[in-house]
């Protein structure tokens, strides 16, 4: 990670940014409007030196990022998922 970031929250939300720009259809009038205010930290966590976090955007595409930081490797770790169903389990017991 390069010290220009103040922490590895803004690295993470800077990689995904520029994940988000890669995969935009060009023709999408909303990479016009797209900024990195647009990505935002769902769910954070740090241990010992590792960290996660889980991050979308406003845009209305279903995407959600985690971004793991190995502290050893000093590597970070990009996924991208696709939200496909948000379905209800009742508890059978």
């Amino acid at each position: 990670m390069n010290n220009k970031y103040e922490s590895k929250f803004d690295y993470f939300k800077q990689k995904v940014f520029e994940y988000v720009l890669e995969h935009l259809d060009k023709t999408d009038k909303t990479t016009q409007v797209f900024s990195i205010d647009d990505v935002y930290i769902v769910w954070a966590s740090k241990t010992l030196q590792n960290w996660k976090a889980l991050l979308s955007t406003t845009l209305p595409d279903g995407m959600y990022y985690e971004c793991t930081y190995n502290g050893d490797k000093k590597e970070m770790y990009l996924d991208a998922y696709k939200k496909f169903d948000n379905k209800t389990i009742k508890d059978e017991v």
